[in-house]
């Protein structure tokens, strides 16, 4: 509970709502310059080899076209400046299907994209590596990314009288936010400005300083409104640059902005995993032995491995493990992070093995994870800052109803549907970055304001609100007195939305922010306060009219020596048609904890957005290669398909009352990752208890019902 006269912990909406609903939220192609050209992406046809001879005399010709861009006219570029997945027109060698090979720039976006039509490309090809089953043998250990062993497992599940043994599969899936990767770009001078949605502002400035190779403070991202991103727009992508380039090429403002189609192979996705689980008990439900061994795909120059086994290294107390990966390169574009890394695919294979086992023990699986729950992080020996597991699947037994669900399978039906229960728990890590914030405060007469800035960003989730609540309480002012400026790398640097340390590192490095300006009015007061005033009470009596004041902002000293997470469980009925095969989630709860809850209406939101699409991952969404051209078959939201209002029942939120201060100074921990782990896994065992079918490859399809 929040309390009396406290903005944090409060439900209020939106302070940017009326922008958003009157269209007056300014996203990246919404900033309108004088004389903008526009720009579009071509790509290449081919998965592997290499361009023999690009064609552009036509388009060049073509009505409106200032200026086609390849890798012959490009100019040089630093390929390790942190741009990821490459495709910046360097060279004529391609590694994937839907590579950029060029871009058109044009007065209207019409004439460019009907010049990119106009081009004729040559290639050489290569046999491409596209399908995965074919090539999994030639998956090798990722470079440092040891095997985490303890004990010894072999042995262990050897001699274990229960265990099961089984590989779970999930598909190769895309981030797909509303807004698609855009920018504009403008050079005034050397200086160039990119308005461009970056979940990671500074990140984004650094990364394009350094592929264009100039200062760091010659790049400005201005970003404060961000379409969704889902991890997609934490690092940063080819786009960014060439719209840079293609900007001093025609020196005029530029804007480019992917299609839907080309969001597909441009700015990553989240790979297909291959796990292999074995797990085994005692007769009394002891967990003996864990192996969790995933393989995967990368691209051909670039590494990047998706942590499967993360939750399956804290999860439960077991004294012989094994988590380990292998990867082989493909001619498919990087995988990237994308909304709960590895914990939302990983927790499908973990939460699913763990349901198997209980029922082969006969035990309720509620009961079963109680049984294994540790009394320390099993991966390093560090006490929990705090750990909410237990209280998630108690108080969410109780509030769904569990005591209804039957152990055998097929025992609850209605007319033609077969109803089931399901559970599986999730974790995420609680973490603060450094992040700095200025404060300013001015008065006139009584009436005292504040501006809050720092270079946060806003994906949807609501840090504008957030920001604004955490000084509101911090200053003494409500909260229609704080003006919340972010989104611009010329402001104090913060950590990004990424990884769920965003409200953690914005909040604290304003109420630090906050708390030092109080301090410093007060040392500049001569008077006695036997009760601390607040800043705005200080603005009054010291008669000032402007003070200001920055703070910087890191995790406590030793935060690192505890493991420290968000928690969750998640319950799913499932309604199974009997004679279709068709799965409806007729009701989801998420019980979460996750340290102070800031805002529970947006908090709430955040999780419903993550059950919805852990639902998603369960039952619809795949991105299906062609193995014979290694481009996608799935090629917009018409056929890669993502839950609709009618595909989702009720869902339910609770959040566990938890207070831990050992992460951060406020005890925030973090909700936009954890809410799409452990969802997956709980749809597919209400899936088995309806059914009494196992399926082990997501998504859970008709077809693999009947």
């Amino acid at each position: 509970m929040s309390e009396p006269n406290k903005s944090i912990g409060q439900a209020i909406n939106r302070v940017d709502g009326l922008l958003k609903v009157t269209g007056a939220a300014s996203y990246a192609t919404d900033y309108v310059l004088k004389n903008t050209a526009h720009a579009v992406i071509f790509k290449s046809t081919i998965a592997a080899g290499k361009i023999t001879d690009i064609e552009t005399t036509e388009a060049e010709k073509a009505p409106g076209v200032l200026a086609v861009i390849t890798h012959k006219n490009a100019p040089k570029l630093n390929e390790k400046g942190g741009i990821r997945g490459g495709a910046l027109l360097q060279s004529p060698t391609i590694e994937w299907y839907g590579q950029h090979i060029g871009l058109v720039v044009a007065e209207t976006f019409e004439q460019a994209r009907y010049a990119t039509r106009l081009i004729k490309v040559s290639y050489e090809k290569a046999e491409p590596k596209v399908d995965f089953t074919k090539h999994q043998k030639e998956a090798v250990l990722p470079k440092g990314n040891p095997d985490a062993v303890r004990g010894d497992v072999d042995t262990a599940f050897r001699n274990a009288e229960f265990k099961i043994e089984a590989i779970y599969e999930t598909p190769i899936e895309h981030h797909h936010p509303m807004e698609t990767h855009s920018t504009v770009a403008v050079w005034e001078g050397e200086k160039v400005t990119l308005y461009n949605g970056s979940q990671i502002v500074n990140g984004a400035q650094a990364a394009a300083a350094s592929t264009l190779g100039i200062e760091t403070e010659k790049v400005r991202i201005v970003t404060p409104f961000i379409g969704g991103g889902f991890g997609s727009k934490g690092g940063q992508w080819a786009n960014l640059v060439l719209t840079a380039i293609a900007a001093r090429a025609v020196n005029r403002p530029v804007k480019l902005a992917l299609t839907r189609q080309q969001m597909f192979n441009s700015v990553g996705l989240r790979q297909k995993n291959h796990q292999k689980i074995r797990l085994a008990a005692t007769k009394d439900g002891k967990l003996t032995a864990l192996a969790h061994e995933t393989s995967t795909h990368c691209a051909m120059s670039n590494e990047f491995v998706e942590p499967c086994g993360d939750c399956s290294k804290v999860m439960y107390e077991v004294p012989n493990s094994l988590i380990s990966y292998r990867v082989v390169p493909m001619n498919i574009i990087i995988p990237t992070y994308t909304r709960g890394p590895g914990k939302s695919t990983g927790s499908f294979a973990l939460e699913s093995a763990i349901d198997e086992l209980a029922y082969q023990l006969k035990m309720d699986p509620i009961q079963f994870r109680l049984k294994n729950e540790p009394a320390k992080d099993p991966s390093n020996g560090k006490p929990w800052s705090s750990r909410t597991t237990v209280q998630c699947l108690q108080e969410g037994a109780k509030a769904f109803g569990w005591e209804k669900r039957k152990i055998e399978p097929r025992q609850n039906q209605q007319g033609e549907y077969l109803i089931g229960y399901g559970v599986a728990c999730g974790t995420y890590p609680a973490r603060q970055q450094n992040s700095s914030a200025i404060v300013r405060l001015t008065r006139k007469g009584n009436d005292v304001k504040a501006t809050i800035e720092l270079a946060a960003s806003d994906l949807g989730t609501g840090t504008n609100t957030i920001i604004a609540q955490t000084a509101s309480d911090a200053l003494g002012l409500a909260v229609n007195k704080i003006t919340v400026k972010i989104g611009d790398s010329t402001l104090p640097p913060a950590a990004g939305s990424v990884g769920s340390v965003g409200a953690a590192s914005f909040c604290n490095a304003v109420n630090d922010a906050c708390e030092k300006i109080t301090n410093e009015l007060i040392s500049k007061s001569s008077k006695q306060f036997f009760v601390r005033p607040t800043a705005a009470h200080l603005m009054v009596s010291e008669n000032l009219t402007k003070f200001e004041t920055r703070a910087d902002a890191k995790a406590p000293a030793d935060a690192g020596s505890y493991s420290s997470h968000s928690f969750n469980a998640n319950f799913a009925e499932v309604w199974v048609n009997s004679q279709t095969g068709m799965v409806k989630v007729h009701r989801f709860l998420a019980v979460t904890g996750a340290g102070k809850i800031l805002n529970p209406k947006t908090a709430r939101s955040q999780i419903i957005g993550g059950n919805v699409w852990g639902i998603g991952m369960a039952l619809t969404e795949e991105s299906v290669l062609d193995p014979r051209w290694g481009n996608f078959v799935t090629r917009s939201l018409a056929d890669y398909h993502v839950p609709s209002n009618l595909d989702i029942g009720t869902i339910d939120t609770i959040f566990i009352d938890e207070k831990d201060t050992i992460p951060n100074k406020l005890g925030v921990k973090g909700i936009g990752e954890v809410g799409i782990v452990g969802v997956a896994g709980a749809v597919a065992n209400a899936i088995f208890n309806a059914t009494g079918k196992r399926v082990r490859d997501l998504p859970i399809t008709p077809d693999k019902l009947l």
